[in-house]
């Protein structure tokens, strides 16, 4: 896949879905191996309405996310830049609506409480799963063009 247009947008979802798999869990692991939080990684437990379990439902949300990434993307600048916005709109763009939708609409306190260990791993988390979109959508469908997706 190379380019843009409707394989890169399904790059990104590819990108977003693996990113999960392995950025985001993985920064979660490397959290809770060091006792900063104590976390399930790649938690199986089943999501409603269909029983999925909870690992397939974050990663298909990270893939959705990757969707936007690809949208968003054609105004990340080139070269260093690039990951430095990658990891930034990791960081907060999904972190923000994990702490002000999801959490509380899942009975959640909003923003875990806003207890700095929540907040720091949501900002973590995220920002790996943004380079990891990068990294994963780049290895995928190559560098965007220069004009991007929205001639």
């Amino acid at each position: 896949m190379e380019g843009n247009g409707a394989l890169r947008y399904l790059g990104g979802f590819a990108a977003g879905f693996v990113a999960t798999l392995v950025f985001h869990q993985g920064i979660l692991a490397l959290l809770t191996g060091i006792h900063y939080i104590d976390a399930t990684t790649f938690p199986q437990q089943p999501t409603a309405p269909f029983g999925v379990p909870a690992i397939w439902s974050l990663a298909f949300w990270g893939g959705v996310w990757g969707l936007i990434f690809v949208a968003a993307e054609v105004w990340f600048p080139r070269g260093a830049g690039y990951w430095i916005v990658a990891v930034l709109f990791g960081a907060i763009f999904p972190t923000l609506v994990a702490w002000f939708v999801v959490f509380p609409l899942k009975g959640m306190a909003m923003a875990g409480g806003f207890r700095a260990s929540a907040l720091v791993t949501g900002l973590a988390v995220n920002g790996a799963w943004g380079l990891g979109t990068g990294l994963f959508l780049r290895a995928f469908c190559g560098a965007r063009e220069a004009e991007g997706v929205f001639r």
